[in-house]
């Protein structure tokens, strides 16, 4: 098998490091690695039991790989990766910059691989919290079209990177320590230790959040469906690791849930458990695993053809590092 020489930018971040470890342990075929930081501090990765010390990107660097990873700023993907597309080499770009871009693919592999070709060197990585449901209802869209989504979702705090993670540990320690969790800012527009908010990014002039925002353009674009109708209410809640949604959809076509069960047991990527008490949670299904998770499937009361599912997936893994290896995978195939 050809080997790729492989460039990781962000490869000290929490994705990054998630990256690498899903290159080695699923044997990707990386001839040499070039693992980058931003360059403001020393930093360095270990791969296949070597050391190797990061570099602050530049394109004759960058130039080296066969194969770029972005997994850093929407800044540094915009300033390297179409240049390095130009010039032959791959880029799988986990920010947000490109994703709703005219001509550039946005791909999560189970569900739109055929969109990944020679022709086309640079493809964006979904938003972390719109995988899971892209994943479940995949097959259902495509038997039986869903017209309308509504998600509730439930995002870690993994999900605003490796600070927030530690500010939900300091909250929760000063909580047992001083009776009450600080209230200075942080990462978070409200504290998280024992907290929930409805807000994930920035809000519109509408009053959507820009989580809210992306997970509506990002799932149309994915399925290939402009006409579909979301809405969203995205909510961060104290949970380490592990996405979760509450998902509403309606179907253009008449279906039962025997039908649906079927879909949802055959499609690729997702592990769908029947009983309703076997529901998954972030806890037990949402660290380092590579399946998308849903359960308690139902018919909704509110009208005929609308059902409800809960889902969840690893935000680190199949939300991002793992979908980035596996669009790899892919092109290694083409």
């Amino acid at each position: 098998m050809k080997k790729f020489n492989v460039a990781v930018v962000g490869a000290s971040g929490m994705v990054g490091g998630e990256l690498l470890g899903l290159l080695e342990s699923r044997r990707f075929p990386v001839g040499e690695l070039y693992p980058f930081n931003s360059g403001r501090k020393a930093a360095s990765v270990l791969f296949r039991g070597r050391k190797y010390a990061c570099a602050a990107p530049s394109f004759g660097k960058l130039k080296k790989a066969d194969l770029a990873f972005f997994v850093s700023t929407d800044e540094v993907a915009a300033e390297f990766a179409p240049r390095l597309a130009a010039a032959g080499t791959w880029c799988v770009d986990d920010s947000s910059f490109f994703r709703l871009a005219p001509g550039v693919p946005l791909v999560i592999p189970e569900v739109n691989g055929g969109e990944l070709s020679a022709s086309k060197k640079l493809i964006a990585g979904p938003n972390c919290t719109l995988t899971g449901a892209a994943v479940a209802l995949a097959g259902i869209h495509r038997g039986f079209r869903v017209t309308e989504l509504r998600l509730a979702t439930y995002q870690a705090v993994s999900g605003a990177g490796k600070a927030a993670m530690v500010e939900l540990e300091d909250e929760l320690k000063a909580y047992f320590r001083e009776g009450a969790a600080p209230k200075k800012g942080g990462k978070f527009p409200r504290p998280i230790a024992f907290n929930l908010f409805p807000q994930v990014g920035s809000f519109d002039a509408e009053g959507n959040s820009g989580e809210e925002n992306k997970v509506a353009a990002e799932l149309k674009k994915i399925w290939g469906d402009k006409k579909l109708k979301i809405s969203c209410t995205a909510v961060r809640v104290p949970v380490l690791r592990g996405h979760s949604l509450a998902a509403w959809f309606k179907t253009a076509r008449p279906c039962s849930e025997a039908a649906l069960r079927k879909e949802l047991k055959r499609t690729p990527g997702l592990k769908f458990f029947e009983k309703p008490e076997n529901y998954p949670t972030p806890l037990e299904n949402g660290l380092r695993t590579e399946m998308v998770y849903a359960g308690r499937l139902r018919r909704a009361a509110t009208a005929a053809n609308e059902f409800q599912l809960w889902i969840v997936s690893d935000n680190l893994y199949k939300g991002a590092a793992l979908n980035s290896v596996q669009i790899a995978e892919r092109i290694v195939r083409l």
